[in-house]
């Protein structure tokens, strides 16, 4: 561990949204075409946030808090967080969350929108109005004020046929409605004509959710910056930094690094979005990925305005070594114990910081992979890849 003057993060939720506001990073149990995202995954996810909610009271998973955790984090120093609200599944879910707003009149902030027959509109910390709006692709014009853009078409799933067909490859197709998307589902990269008739069958089976989708030039990029802020009345727009998004050549997420040397002009650009954001009515942690080319013109390709994936590894940069850092996610392969004993391992070493652990032994009845999330940090990339190869080849040995 690096030695700073504090050994906390730079900042919590609760310094944002108070002690009084509940938050739940779980997607809507609905069904999400576009957000494929299984149970389990969505279950951890719950968990992911805790070191960083600070007092704010944050709804988790019961097998994303079980004694495996207390291990992990007892290891780094962290004291077990005891503003956890416990769910085992939908119902206990959504139970929870009625009970929150009708009996307990809290305020939720959500993560991701939920259907009206789970909890009013009303219960929403953040104006849900607001936050589907600013999170709505189909809508980036607004939230940049016109600039950043790659050349892009919104079009009805009706008009698409004659639309693409005047498009030349790469380019890429998003879903036009308020629905979320999330580590790169939802985001159809097509190069050729098979790519295409994938894309199609996608989105003509699931023309019932979206009545148009986006048609956008596909940034042929230098680099792949989420650049992070938070904004709140007290605190102003504060730039939170930024890490570099590795993904697939189908833009399929493949986990955050730290970005080192971010050119300013690429804070400005995220900076000018959130001040929008903030006009709007937004409050809270927002990630912009803002894609950058050879010639250093800059493109605004999705706008977050909730946290990311990468949020926790940034606000916990006192807490890790000084070099790099890479956030990631792991599931078991079927030998849980072995997953959990060399998470265990690389995290007493002080390669691997924990920030998430989905206990799949905490089911009786059924056979469930565990899984992890977590920040490699070392002094540099050379040394953490090789600790992440050797991590890999242990928890997929049979």
């Amino acid at each position: 561990m690096k030695n700073n003057k504090k050994n906390e993060p730079i900042l919590t939720l609760s310094e944002l949204y108070g002690p009084n506001i509940i938050y739940t990073a779980r997607p809507s149990y609905e069904y999400n075409p576009w957000l494929s995202i299984e149970e389990h995954q969505s279950n951890l996810s719950t968990g992911r946030e805790l070191i960083i909610a600070g007092q704010m009271p944050v709804i988790v998973h019961e097998a994303s808090v079980t004694e495996k955790l207390t291990s992990l984090f007892n290891t780094v120093g962290i004291t077990f967080p005891t503003n956890i609200l416990k769910f085992k599944n939908r119902q206990t879910y959504e139970d929870l969350i009625r009970q929150l707003a009708h009996t307990d009149n809290k305020k939720i902030y959500f993560q991701y929108i939920h259907n009206p027959e789970v909890v009013e509109d009303e219960y929403y910390a953040l104006n849900k109005d607001i936050f589907t709006a600013l999170n709505n692709k189909s809508r980036l014009a607004e939230w940049t004020d016109g600039k950043y853009l790659p050349k892009r078409e919104v079009v009805s799933v009706d008009d698409f046929e004659v639309a693409i067909s005047k498009w030349d490859f790469p380019f890429v197709l998003k879903p036009g409605d308020d629905s979320p998307t999330a580590g790169g589902y939802g985001v159809m990269i097509c190069y050729n004509n098979e790519d295409l008739s994938k894309a199609k069958k996608q989105i003509f089976k699931t023309n019932n959710i979206t009545d148009t989708i986006i048609i956008e030039q596909k940034i042929e990029e230098k680099y792949n910056f989420s650049v992070q802020y938070a904004y709140s009345q007290e605190k102003g727009v504060v730039y939170l930094g930024a890490t570099e998004q590795l993904t697939d050549p189908y833009g399929y997420y493949k986990g955050n690094h730290n970005a080192q040397n971010v050119p300013l002009k690429v804070i400005q650009a995220g900076k000018e979005i959130m001040e929008i954001g903030a006009q709007k009515g937004y409050f809270g942690i927002a990630g912009f990925d803002l894609l950058v080319d050879k010639d250093d013109n800059i493109y605004a390709i999705d706008l977050n305005f909730r946290q990311n994936g990468s949020t926790s590894m940034l606000l916990l940069e006192p807490l890790l070594t000084e070099g790099y850092h890479k956030f990631y996610n792991y599931i078991s392969n079927n030998n849980n114990e072995r997953f959990f004993s060399t998470i265990l391992k690389y995290v007493q070493k002080g390669v691997l910081f924990p920030l998430a652990y989905y206990d799949g032994d905490w089911f009786n009845n059924e056979k469930v992979k565990s899984r992890f999330c977590g920040i490699w940090h070392g002094n540099n990339v050379d040394y953490i890849e090789s600790m992440e190869s050797q991590f890999l080849k242990e928890i997929e040995a049979n």
